[in-house]
């Protein structure tokens, strides 16, 4: 069985998600709502017993609705919100969420902010020691810019469990050539060196160019220089799957992005195998062992 460590939902009508801009030719087939009976009959075809639901609006009713979803949805493993790490005043909040079994930890939309710098210096000790105390975690949201201010977070907090999403999105469709590179490559030995923090194989083929991952060989290519990075950086212990569904049906299908990694994952060992599909991703966000995968809905 899967964990798929990454996937969201959403619902319009609720009118907090801000990036979700119709004025946005290439965004469009998003428009729409996407919730649990969308997603179940793929987590059924494919194998994949739990997801970790992650948040798609910077706001702390989006978390609410999110975890009103993962009541009602026992596949639903976890669910990672969004709260305000820069005001303090917000730890009650945050204490409430952590009440709830599911509630796993937060993600700040650090990719959209106009400040790179600003999980090394805006984040308050009230919360980031909230997060601490309760068990919780950080997912990074991040791109090659962001790594170096991230880093310095990471060495300041070695109590608080990080995971780096989508591979901080490496800008595929540049090319192996372009300034992101070495930015990238640096940033993520230097944060793998840091033994708290793990990294998602997840949302690539919405990095890469359209004509570069049409198919599941050419898509294997594209990201294969990704994989053979972090598996020497973070090693097979530090990894796990996810698929940023529905975002990646922009790019291709949820069958596509398995079928990529069942080749690259598959070179592995069978417990490497198992710990980059779920150990690793049960471990971190501590999820219960399910008995079977979900029936589709």
């Amino acid at each position: 069985m899967r964990i798929d460590t990454h996937q969201h939902f959403w619902r319009r009508s609720r009118g907090d998600y801000a990036w979700l801009d119709s004025a946005q030719p290439a965004l469009r087939p998003l428009l729409r709502d996407f919730e649990p009976p969308d997603l179940s009959p793929l987590l059924d075809e494919h194998g994949v017993s739990q997801t970790v639901l992650v948040q798609a609006a910077a706001s702390e009713a989006e978390t609410d609705f999110l975890l009103s979803l993962a009541d009602q949805h026992a596949w639903i493993g976890g669910v990672v919100g969004w709260i305000d790490l820069s005001d303090a005043a917000r730890r009650p909040v945050l204490e409430r969420w952590a009440r709830h079994p599911k509630f796993k930890g937060v993600r700040p939309m650090l990719q959209d902010m106009t400040d790179v710098q600003w999980i090394a210096h805006a984040p308050q000790a009230a919360m980031v020691n909230a997060l601490i105390d309760h068990g919780l975690r950080l997912d990074a949201l991040v791109k090659p810019p962001h790594l170096a201010a991230l880093l310095r977070f990471i060495a300041r907090w070695p109590e608080l469990d990080v995971v780096i999403d989508h591979a901080a999105k490496p800008t595929l469709r540049e090319g192996w050539q372009a300034d992101w590179v070495p930015t990238w490559r640096a940033g993520m030995r230097d944060i793998a060196s840091h033994p708290h923090v793990q990294c998602k194989f997840s949302a690539l083929l919405t990095e890469a160019d359209p004509a570069a991952v049409g198919d599941v060989e050419a898509a294997v290519a594209t990201v294969r220089p990704v994989w053979d990075t972090l598996v020497e950086h973070f090693g097979t212990g530090r990894l796990m799957w996810g698929s940023d569904w529905p975002v990646l049906t922009l790019a291709g299908s949820y069958a596509r992005w398995v079928s990529v990694c069942d080749t690259l994952v598959g070179e592995l060992d069978a417990t490497q195998q198992a710990a980059v599909w779920r150990d690793n991703a049960a471990r971190f966000y501590a999820l219960p062992t399910p008995a079977k995968a979900p029936a589709a809905a």
